[in-house]
Parts: C-alpha cells; structure tokens; sequence
C-alpha cells in the first residue's frame, strides 16, 4: 500500500522494467482512442437520438432506429477491418501503423488514430442514441413541456432548454460508462489497428504471467471507473436544478 502511494507498483516480471513505465508509454495511446471514441459518439447519438424523437414514427425515425441497431450488431473490430479494407482496395493507402504521440506530429497520430475511433465510436453511439431518442419521448410528454408550449415559446427554446436539458442525464451515465470501459476494453480493435494500448498490455500481461502488470493494470482501470463516476455526478448535480435546489 505504500508503494501504491509513492507510484510504486514494482517491476515487470516480463520485461524487467518498472510497471509505471510499461503502463505510462501505453497510456497515452488508450486514453486518446477512448475521448476521440467517446467524441464521435456523442456528436452522433445527441442530435440524432433527439432528431428520432421529434420525428416518431416516420422515416427519419426509423432510419435512425436501424442505424443505432446496426451499431449494436457490428463488432467495432470487424467494422475496422472493413475500413482498412475499403482504404485499402478503392484508394491503395492503408493507415499508418506506428503510433505517433500529438504532440510530436499531430497530422501522422490524427491520421492513424481517428478511423479507430470512428469505428469504435459508431458502435458505442449506437447506445446512447437510443437512450437519447427514449429520455427525449418521456421528457416531451411532461406537463412543464406542454405548459412552455402554452406559452408561446418557440419548439427550438423548447426543445434545448426545457426538454434536451433533463433528458441528457442518463445519457451522460451511458457515456461516462462506456469511456471507463474503452480505456481497456478495447483488445480486439487495438489488435485489427496495431495499436499496442492498455488492452494489448492487458492481454500480454495475462499470457506471461505477469502479476504485477496485472494487479496495477486491475487498480487502473477500477480507479478510471469510479473517478469516471464521481464526475459523472457532479455533472448531473449542476445540469439538474432539482439537486441544487436541495
């Protein structure tokens, strides 16, 4: 527990290097992948899980309904491989396989790291459009929607401050979830990408036999889970005034 404190964690008993060092070099990768994923999700599930409630029961609706479905149906690794696979035969260019840090070329890490992200990013939006389009259906059939529409206010005010503004809390739950989860999650698309993440280490870890990897990589990912959580709900403390009131 006290090396625990100090950053600690001891050597690898596969490499022979300090278990800091393994994990910090792979860090960096992970978390990128999971905030661009956890981006594109929500720049896709917000506007068309609430454009599938405005629009129930038309095209529109339904389209976006395949859509979330077919995102839960297709693995993010299997999609990847299509990617590099359209990259590939239509325009003879595959994604660059060496990782490259932001901050030394922004450009060669964007340009490795967005199509993975884009696949994992579909497949995890695909939830969190169908939380969207069922939070904005009960939220709009509330009396205080009904009573701003009374009013006279304009649908857009309606729609953004009186109803998007309660129906995103579970959303931001099944987002925050799924960010803790993609930080380690991700084995199987890290391995179609060649991208040597907190998952691969995982997984390498595992296969060797390396226990010290294995707990400190276990802490990481516990501790990534409930910091995830408590930031969670200090953001649904200040987006609901129910809690401030309180």
């Amino acid at each position: 527990m006290w090396g625990i404190v100090r950053f600690d964690f001891g050597n690898s008993m596969w490499t022979g290097q300090p278990v800091i060092h393994e994990i910090a070099i792979r860090l960096e990768l992970s978390l990128q992948l999971a905030l661009m994923a956890t981006i594109v999700a929500i720049f896709l599930s917000i506007p068309l899980g609430t454009l599938a409630a405005l629009k129930q029961d038309t095209w529109i609706d339904y389209s976006v309904r395949v859509f979330s479905i077919a995102g839960l149906s297709v693995p993010s690794f299997w999609l990847g491989i299509l990617i590099i696979l359209g990259f590939l035969i239509i325009f003879q260019w595959l994604p660059p396989l060496t990782f490259t840090s932001f901050w030394v070329d922004p450009k060669a890490n964007l340009t490795q790291l967005i199509w993975p992200a884009l696949a994992v990013g579909y497949r995890y939006s695909a939830v969190a459009t169908r939380m969207t389009r069922s939070a904005v259906l009960e939220v709009l059939r509330e009396d205080y929607v009904r009573t701003a529409r009374a009013k006279g206010l304009r649908e857009k005010v309606v729609l953004v401050r009186h109803a998007l503004k309660n129906a995103v809390l579970p959303v931001i739950t099944v987002i925050g979830l799924e960010f803790a989860f993609l930080v380690g999650g991700l084995v199987v698309t890290e391995q179609v990408f060649n991208l040597n993440g907190i998952g691969m280490l995982f997984v390498e870890s595992i296969a060797q036999r390396d226990y010290m990897i294995v707990q400190t990589l276990v802490l990481l990912i516990s501790f990534v889970f409930i910091f995830v959580n408590f930031l969670v709900d200090l953001v649904n403390a200040c987006l609901d005034p129910r809690i401030r009131y309180q």
